[in-house]
């Protein structure tokens, strides 16, 4: 039997992670992520709209977005029907958005194609596959089935670092949890890394709800307006309003505090205090510690290098400001990264397996 895998409490907290890529700002996460939504009530529409502005780098719903390609197996449809829909978006084509109308199931031949393209398009930031039922092999929604399925595309997800949108329906039933209308079982969610579903009002209205939840998003509800004119929903309502930019407060006030006294080494309390002298604010160290652990490229950027240790059992942070052309510059001498190498992949190997 294989040795389990483990890591201290310390390792992780001290190694620097790649941050969580968003391809639609404090919305849309790399992960998985379910759209579902009653038939005919614009879902295509939705899922067309995201998928173009993340190619051309436009705003949707009132987010920006990181460009990048986009692919969309658009598997109810036809190439007259997507022409058709297309020039209702625009008259400015892109070369970062693809299509295709047919697809390989899950388990015989999707991800392997998945696989390919993003060979071939490294910048791939977003797959949408509409409808589920299309790449399915079993027409038993039971939870087993549900997470398995959506397990391999949950491992391709987290293999390749992108968002993939699975276009779903709900339920006929009214449940004053949108979440819970959501056609199949709990498998779906509990495997996906988030869902969105779409809940009109009226047809005639033209007037609805995007209701969100998921591990790296707010859960809110997002007011919409279809626009009959440009066909794509409006944002006009927000439950939530925008995060404020607190995380490069923090980052800028470091910067300017090292850049200033060149070094600092002290508890990450003492650190804390610097800070929040700065910016007149009441940050707290875990808060701070955290902020400085994910913005470990961005720093270097700016010649800002910081290690993060234990020294006669307190827990301590060293950040030092080097010149480009100093023999301590960042590509020599990155960060704790480097004395604790193995730890990170283990960090990294243990959350993807979770």
């Amino acid at each position: 039997m294989e040795k389990l895998k483990t890591i201290t409490c310390e390792e992780i907290m001290n190694t620097p992670l790649e941050p969580i890529e968003y391809c639609v700002e404090n919305l849309i996460a790399e992960g998985l992520y379910i759209l579902a939504g009653a038939p005919k009530i614009g879902k295509s529409w939705l899922s067309l709209d995201i998928c173009l502005s993340i190619a051309k780098g436009n705003n949707v719903l009132g987010q920006n977005t990181k460009q990048g390609t986009a692919l969309y197996l658009c598997l109810e449809d036809s190439m007259t029907r997507l022409q058709n829909r297309l020039y209702e978006f625009t008259d400015e084509p892109t070369e970062h958005l693809h299509f295709s109308i047919m697809a390989d199931t899950i388990g015989n031949g999707l991800e392997m194609q998945i696989r390919k393209f993003k060979s071939a398009y490294q910048d791939l930031r977003i797959v949408v596959i509409d409808t589920l039922q299309k790449v399915r092999n079993c027409e038993d929604s039971n939870y087993g089935n549900d997470y398995r399925d959506l397990t391999v595309i949950k491992n391709l997800v987290d293999e390749l670092k992108i968002t993939i949108i699975l276009v779903h329906h709900t339920r006929k039933c009214k449940d004053t949890d949108p979440f819970n209308m959501i056609s199949g079982s709990t498998g779906l969610r509990g495997c996906s890394d988030g869902a969105f579903v779409l809940s009109v009002k009226d047809k005639q209205s033209y007037e609805a709800s995007l209701y969100c939840e998921g591990r790296d998003i707010e859960s809110r509800e997002i007011k919409l307006k279809f626009n009959s004119e440009q066909h794509r929903w409006i944002c006009v309502a927000d439950s939530i309003t925008q995060p404020e930019k607190f995380d490069d407060e923090i980052i800028t006030a470091l910067v300017s505090v090292i850049q200033e006294e060149k070094s600092f080494y002290g508890t990450p309390t003492e650190l804390t205090d610097k800070i929040n002298c700065y910016t007149k604010r009441s940050y707290i160290a875990n808060v701070v510690s955290k902020k400085i652990l994910q913005s470990k490229f961005r720093l270097e950027k700016q010649n800002i290098i910081f290690e993060m240790k234990r020294t006669n059992g307190t827990r301590k942070i060293e950040v030092k400001y080097v010149s480009a052309d100093s023999d301590d510059s960042a590509d020599k001498n990155i960060s704790a990264c480097e004395n604790i190498a193995d730890p990170v992949t283990n960090v990294e190997n243990t959350l993807v397996s979770r």
